[in-house]
């Protein structure tokens, strides 16, 4: 199956901008080729759109989403965008369309609301872990804080997923001083692959962007628009997204690396058969029961809890 990571620089809160960019991109990489096309997460909106979260949603069934799904006949994507839902609940969601049609809307589980990041204030939580077929292999995709829980990419290993389709905006400067978000992210994604025996397909953005420029706006008498529960301090800081899309064998051994903060597009092959080698060489999931962590989990969460209780 032949891969095309697009490493892209979207303009924040531009969704139709952001359209056409990844609808260009779509096409190129399908005329090269591509099976699959990958986006960063909040591809369509970028990353700092605080409380204007809400302008820049879309519908499933948006002329937007539709566009895009359309642009996928003969090929397949995965594009990060604000999810709207007909109960009116956003979601940093990821879209995942196949031959020309929409398959599902995947929600991300793990929102962070801590130091720069404000993400629980503004989307909903997602409620599964899914996993969709193509070219013979079982897909499933995360979005950035989700694979810093390792519960989550377990919970698409016993769907038997072959491929983690990674999508994330990590950039410098945006943890603590002492924390690399460049190691850190190389060390997540080898360490998934390695163990689990498979293949961790990763695309992050690049770019500038900071929150300054998205905080309450002022109306008259010198009111904002938002209530003061949702006022947020100022913040001068502007994040540099490093970009550095790779793809990771199931040995863990990185296969393609995109460019570190600049735009890129990466094409590669994965193959069945070196996911058959490493089942075969390291089994490390051959003995694997999720029964057993299933009936632990009641224990820990029911049966000691009475007792403590």
């Amino acid at each position: 199956m032949k891969i095309a990571m697009c490493q892209t620089n979207p303009v924040l809160l531009d969704v139709q901008a952001n359209v056409e960019n990844v609808i260009e991109k779509i096409s190129h990489c399908k005329e090269k080729g591509a099976n699959l096309i990958v986006f960063p997460e909040l591809a369509l909106t970028g990353y700092f759109v605080g409380l204007h979260y809400h302008k820049a949603s879309l519908q499933m069934d948006s002329p937007q989403i539709k566009r895009i799904a359309a642009a996928t006949k003969k090929t397949a994507a995965v594009v990060g965008f604000i999810e709207e839902s007909r109960s009116m609940n956003f979601y940093n969601s990821a879209l995942v369309a196949v031959d020309g049609e929409i398959k599902f809307a995947y929600r991300k589980l793990n929102l962070p609301n801590y130091g720069v990041f404000e993400e629980r204030k503004f989307f909903s939580t997602g409620k599964h872990v899914r996993v969709f077929k193509l070219c013979g292999l079982n897909l499933a995709v995360f979005i950035c804080n989700d694979l810093w829980h390792p519960s989550l990419p377990y919970l698409g290993i016993t769907q038997k997923a072959d491929v983690f389709i990674s999508i994330f905006n990590s950039s410098e400067g945006s943890m603590a001083d002492e924390f690399s978000n460049i190691e850190s992210w190389e060390i997540i994604n080898r360490f998934y692959s390695r163990i689990f025996g498979i293949y961790n397909i990763c695309v992050n953005r690049v770019g500038e962007e900071g929150p300054e420029k998205i905080r309450c706006n002022v109306t008259k008498n010198g009111e904002t628009d938002f209530p003061e529960a949702f006022r947020l301090p100022d913040m001068e800081k502007t994040y540099h997204f490093w970009g550095g899309s790779e793809i990771i064998n199931p040995f863990g051994q990185p296969m393609l690396c995109a460019k570190k903060f600049a735009e890129d597009v990466m094409m590669g092959e994965i193959s069945k058969d070196m996911l058959r080698r490493k089942k075969i060489v390291l089994p490390y999931l051959k003995n694997d029961d999720p029964y057993f962590t299933h009936r632990e989990l009641q224990r820990i969460l029911y049966w000691e809890k009475s007792i403590n209780d």
